[in-house]
């Protein structure tokens, strides 16, 4: 029997020389990130810790191997289009391995500045900047009605 996919995710943000390593999504059909760019991660599988689940995602879609990571954030998405999703980002500076390619989009290292630009979720550009502003772990509540951001709370304080 096939359990449900898990509400529950990781995000990272590997990161090299003022770039961040993102995923085009642009390979899979159905695909709810359909031409975004994202960050390296996915949905838990049974039992795993968010650390595991992280290891494991970054390695399969990238084929590096983290030396030093740490929890940035948790985010709630909450749409009028899929199940509420619980992710756990994070940022990571020190890996190793050989990069592969990737069944569920293209990898491209991308200036941080560059980030903003791209398509992605509105919500990602808030959580982009506590990022660059060196917050501490922070949470973060994104509401969206389709792909229209309507409600953001970050630490428990509204701010959209």
């Amino acid at each position: 029997m096939q359990l449900p996919k898990s509400n529950l995710t990781t995000l990272c943000y590997i990161e090299r020389d003022g770039k961040y390593l993102m995923m085009h999504r642009v390979k899979k059909e159905h695909d709810i990130n359909k031409d975004k760019w994202i960050g390296i991660g996915g949905h838990f599988e049974a039992d795993e810790s968010p650390e595991e689940c992280l290891l494991r995602e970054v390695r399969e879609e990238t084929g590096l191997i983290l030396d030093r990571y740490r929890l940035r954030g948790i985010i709630t998405f909450i749409s009028d289009r899929w199940q509420t999703e619980y992710m756990f980002l994070y940022t990571a500076d020190q890996f190793h391995g050989t990069p592969h390619g990737c069944n569920e989009g293209t990898l491209e290292w991308m200036d941080k500045s560059a980030v903003y630009d791209l398509p992605i979720w509105e919500g990602d550009k808030i959580f982009f900047r506590l990022l660059e502003e060196e917050r501490p772990c922070f949470t973060l509540k994104l509401k969206y009605r389709g792909e229209d951001l309507v409600e953001s709370v970050l630490n428990g304080d509204k701010i959209h």
